[in-house]
C-alpha cells in the first residue's frame, strides 16, 4: 500500500484541523503552513522523508494552541476562583479584567454570622413552650414534632432574664433597697423578669454604682438563682416552676430549623460553582503573543516527534539492499515525552510568577530595595 508523506509542502483550509477551533482565523491559517514547514525541516526534511502527511501536521498546531489555551485559563481560574464564584457562566471572560471582590468571603463568613445571631442565611423562628408548675424537664423534640416541624431545632437563645439592678433601684411601694421598706428585688423577681421601669437617679453616678452592686449582690444571695440548662433537646428550668413563676404560663425562645442549615447552603444558580464551569473558551490565535506563538510552535514540534515515532514504531526495521535499516522510533518518543514535560513545567512556572501574589511580593521587594538604596544618599543639612 502507498500511502503518500509529506511532500515538502503544504496549503491549509479550513476544515483540516480535527476540530476547527481556529480555522477561520486569518493569522492562524497563515501560520498553518509555515509551523508545517518549520517542524518538517527540524525532523530532519528533505534530508531525510518525514512519515506525516500535513493534516498530522494542522492537528498538532491546533492541539498546541489548545494546550496553551487551557493552561493559561486554568491558571486564571486558580487566580481569581475567589472572585468568579457566582459570576455567569453565560459571559466569556477571555479577555476579562477581573477585579477582586468580597461576594465569595462574605458568603463563606455567613455560617459564622448565623450562629452568632447577628445576620446570616439561616432564618431565626420564635417558640413558646407551656411551662407546668412542678416540672422542671421539658423535651423540646416532641414540642418541634407538636409543631410539624422536620429535622429538629437547635436553640439559639431563650428569653429568660433576670431584671437588670439598675430598674430595682426605684420602687414606688417602698423606696431604695437597703435603704428601709421593701427591696425593690424582692418585689420584682422571678421566672420571667420585669421591672417597673421608672428611675429617678438623682444621686452622684459613684453612689448609684455602689446601690447596683449591692442589689446584684442581694439578688444573688437571697433571691432564687432562676437559669436553665440545656442537654440532648431537654430543657430544664431551675428552680422547679411553681404557681407563680407560670402566672403566664410559657417560656419563649428562638431557634433554627436543623434542615435549614444544609438547604440554605444549597443554591442552584446558572452560575459559576466551580472551575469546570467557569467561563473560558479557547484562546483567540491571533491575540496570542510572540511569547506565547513560540511555545506553541516548540511544542507542536514535540507532538509531531510524538506521533512520528509511533508511525515508524509499526516497522522497527527497514529491509534495504545487503542489509536491514533501523528506525529511530525510541528516541524520538524519548524526546517529545521529554520535551512535552519541560515546556508544561516551564510554561507553568512562567504563569505563577505572573501571578498576583508573585507580583504583589515583588513590588514589595523593589519597594525595600528603593528605601534601601534612598537610605544611602548623603542628608544634606541646608542652612537658610
Amino acid at each position: 500500500m502507498n500511502i503518500p508523506i509529506y511532500p515538502g509542502s503544504s496549503s491549509f483550509i479550513p476544515g483540516n484541523t480535527p476540530f476547527g477551533f481556529y480555522d477561520y482565523d486569518y493569522q492562524f491559517q497563515i501560520d498553518a503552513d509555515k509551523v508545517t514547514t518549520f517542524v518538517a525541516r527540524r525532523l530532519g526534511y528533505p534530508i531525510m522523508e518525514v512519515e506525516l502527511q500535513d493534516l498530522n501536521f494542522y492537528a498538532a498546531f491546533e492541539e498546541a494552541v489548545t494546550t496553551y489555551g487551557n493552561e493559561l485559563y486554568a491558571y486564571q481560574v486558580r487566580d481569581n476562583m475567589l472572585s468568579l464564584e457566582g459570576a455567569p457562566t453565560s459571559s466569556n471572560l477571555n479577555n476579562a479584567l477581573i477585579t477582586p471582590n468580597m461576594a465569595t468571603i462574605i458568603r463563606l463568613s455567613q455560617q459564622y454570622a448565623s450562629e452568632a445571631g447577628a445576620g446570616g442565611n439561616v432564618t431565626y423562628y420564635s417558640g413558646a413552650l407551656a411551662l407546668t408548675p412542678g416540672v422542671q424537664e421539658y423535651d423540646l423534640g416532641t414540642w418541634a414534632i407538636s409543631q410539624s416541624i422536620s429535622g429538629g431545632i437547635e436553640i439559639k437563645s431563650v428569653f429568660y432574664q433576670n431584671l437588670p439592678a439598675v430598674s430595682q433601684m426605684y420602687a414606688p411601694f417602698g423606696g431604695f433597697a437597703g435603704l428601709g421598706g421593701v427591696p425593690a428585688a424582692g418585689l420584682y423577681g422571678g421566672m420571667y423578669g420585669g421591672g417597673y421601669g421608672g428611675g429617678y437617679l438623682m444621686m452622684p453616678v459613684a453612689y448609684d454604682a455602689a446601690v447596683v452592686q449591692g442589689i446584684e449582690l442581694s439578688n444573688t444571695i437571697r433571691l432564687s438563682a432562676y437559669t436553665f440548662n440545656i442537654i440532648n433537646n431537654k430543657i430544664k428550668v431551675f428552680p422547679i416552676p411553681a404557681d407563680q413563676d407560670v402566672r403566664d404560663g410559657y417560656l419563649f425562645f428562638e431557634y433554627i430549623k436543623v434542615q435549614e442549615r444544609l438547604t440554605n447552603g444549597l443554591v442552584q444558580t446558572n452560575t459559576v460553582t466551580n472551575p469546570s464551569n467557569a467561563p473560558y473558551g479557547n484562546p483567540v490565535y491571533t491575540q496570542i503573543n510572540s511569547v506565547g506563538r513560540q511555545w506553541i510552535y516548540e511544542y507542536c514540534l514535540a507532538l509531531c516527534k510524538e506521533m512520528l515515532g509511533y508511525v515508524r514504531g509499526k516497522y522497527s526495521t527497514v529491509p534495504i539492499p545487503d542489509q536491514n535499516m533501523t528506525l529511530n522510533q525510541s528516541d524520538l518518543l524519548t524526546a517529545a515525552t521529554a520535551e512535552k514535560t519541560a515546556l508544561i513545567e516551564r510554561l507553568r512556572l512562567y504563569f505563577d510568577e505572573t501571578s498576583k501574589k508573585s507580583l504583589l511580593e515583588r513590588r514589595s521587594q523593589e519597594s525595600d530595595f528603593r528605601k534601601q538604596e534612598i537610605n544611602n544618599v548623603p542628608m544634606v543639612i541646608y542652612i537658610g
